[in-house]
């Protein structure tokens, strides 16, 4: 086992692996940017280093100045969590290189996985159901009629390098294919640095289902179930929950073996989590992509089966097998999670970053936040909205969902705007309590309203302020308003009286 981890990450995820490699007797050690000098996570790690300045391109993202920070503190092993460099197949040769090992799967199944042409293949050899379409790059326009032709109409246009709804484009008909197309290369390369585009059908009324995997260096791969994670903004998942409300056993066993043989193809070995498409008509279930890290909402399977993915993961890049065997998992109750994020949703979930005047967290049976606030901290903008994940579990959905409408209405984060109040209001909404939606329902079938208590304050606020202007600290004192000269209408202590002329 390791003795020391350092962690190229910050926020809630970095705090997440500090409490895993406390459990698990290992030192920690965090990395901060100069915006995030104060935050919980630096204060959490047993050490911590400033790499930088708040850019991410010159701090979380600068694999050298990470390198020389864990060898220069003598750590044994870098965990990259999500986003940033945790599927730079680069950054993993390069800490290989150092002597430090990259606590994820190998050089070569991030390659391969992050790309969506190359990952299609791969997964197509081992039997793995695809959505039709190609296995290669579009070439050019005349290479991009003839796959269109060939597919059908509606189509999906998408960045080979990438995802996040980037570079992709839902085209209808003949007349928007090479507008779209030339629109999807070019978010491609400007988001990427690569601008291959490729194209597959439509699938409708999808469901966004992912499964769950386990790989080791000793041959052994198991799936954990599946996670529901089709409540999506533009192309961004907002609330995960395990296990999904659509999905039945013999569809899971499917899924399931499915997601083996995806990890299979490339020797995987760490934690990882193979998405699917799933036709909400028929059931027909697609490959979509390999995630090669640890995801967001890993929390959800960690309530339902009883294993931390986290320790998991640093247990398997030391050597030792999969702690679990697969006839050992049994999927035991539900979990929601809810992303809080510093994003409006009254103002079209603009970026709301400032400083939290106070933030109050849920507790009670069945309630887990994982966060990287506190009060007083400020909310940089060169980084990603998210502030806490509230996950609560249930002995069944209708106690998962009843507690997390308790648990929303218990969480209090003020000075910014955040997704609370979405987040409030989605769970009372009949169709998801029912279980019924898809990748389009928020953008079809819910439409969120700013809260009439949130009016109301605003409103009192503009009051207030006016009141502060004019207020005067003895009330016959005159005031002057044009030309006419009139007793202040209010008093000190704020009792309302007539105005009168004199």
């Amino acid at each position: 086992m390791f003795n020391k981890i350092l962690i190229a990450n910050r926020g809630e995820i970095a705090v997440r692996i500090i409490r895993a490699c406390r459990d698990l007797g290992i030192t920690s050690v965090a990395v901060y940017s100069d915006a995030d000098r104060g935050a919980p996570h630096v204060r959490h790690a047993d050490e911590a280093y400033r790499i930088g300045p708040p850019s991410a391109q010159e701090s979380y993202l600068c694999s050298d100045r990470l390198i020389e920070v864990a060898t220069r503190v003598d750590a044994d092993a870098v965990h990259p969590g999500y986003g940033f460099l945790s599927e730079n197949a680069d950054f993993a040769e390069a800490c290989a290189a150092a002597g430090l090992v990259f606590i994820g799967p190998s050089p070569a199944a991030m390659r391969i996985m992050g790309n969506k042409t190359t990952s299609r293949a791969a997964v197509a050899a081992m039997d793995v159901p695809l959505v039709p379409g190609m296995l290669e790059n579009i070439l050019d326009e005349d290479h991009c009629r003839h796959w269109a032709d060939r597919i059908g109409y509606p189509l999906m246009l998408k960045a080979a390098a990438g995802g996040g709804g980037k570079g992709m484009r839902k085209v209808e008909n003949p007349e928007e294919l090479l507008l779209a197309f030339r629109a999807a290369k070019s978010e491609a390369g400007k988001s990427f640095s690569d601008d291959a585009v490729y194209m597959e059908r439509f699938v409708e009324s999808p469901r966004h289902i992912e499964i769950q995997v386990l790989g080791d260096h000793h041959g052994n791969l198991i799936h954990l179930g599946e996670r529901e994670c089709s409540i999506q903004r533009r192309h961004q998942k907002v609330v995960e929950e395990a296990p999904s409300p659509f999905v039945d056993d013999k569809l899971r066993q499917a899924m399931g073996a499915a997601a083996i043989k995806a990890a299979r193809a490339v020797n995987y070995n760490s934690a990882g989590t193979v998405e699917f498409i799933v036709s909400g008509n028929s059931s027909e279930f697609f490959f979509l992509e390999m995630n090669t890290r640890l995801q967001v909402e890993h929390p959800v399977t960690e309530w339902v089966t009883g294993l931390d993915l986290c320790q998991e993961m640093i247990r398997i890049a030391a050597g030792e097998p999969i702690s679990v065997h697969q006839d050992d998992i049994r999927i035991s109750g539900h979990a929601i999670e809810c992303r809080i994020c510093a994003e409006d949703p009254a103002n079209n979930f603009f970026p709301a970053p400032g400083v939290l005047n106070r933030v109050q967290m849920p507790a009670g049976p069945g309630i887990r936040v994982d966060s990287g606030i506190d009060q007083g901290y400020r909310v940089p903008v060169e980084y990603d909205p998210l502030l806490a994940k509230l996950i609560v579990f249930g002995r069944t959905r209708s106690e998962a969902l009843a507690r997390c409408q308790r648990a929303l209405h218990e969480t209090v984060i003020s000075g910014i705007a955040t997704t609370l109040p979405f987040h409030k209001q989605l769970l009372q909404h009949p169709e998801f309590i029912r279980g019924e939606f898809d990748t389009g329902f928020l953008n079809n079938r819910f439409e969120f309203k700013p809260p009439a208590d949130a009016v109301q304050l605003e409103r009192l606020a503009v009051l207030a302020a006016v009141l502060h202007a004019h207020r005067q600290p003895v009330n016959d004192d005159p005031i002057l308003l044009g030309n006419t000269r009139r007793p202040s209408p209010w008093r000190l202590a704020g009792q309302l009286q007539a105005v009168t002329h004199r």
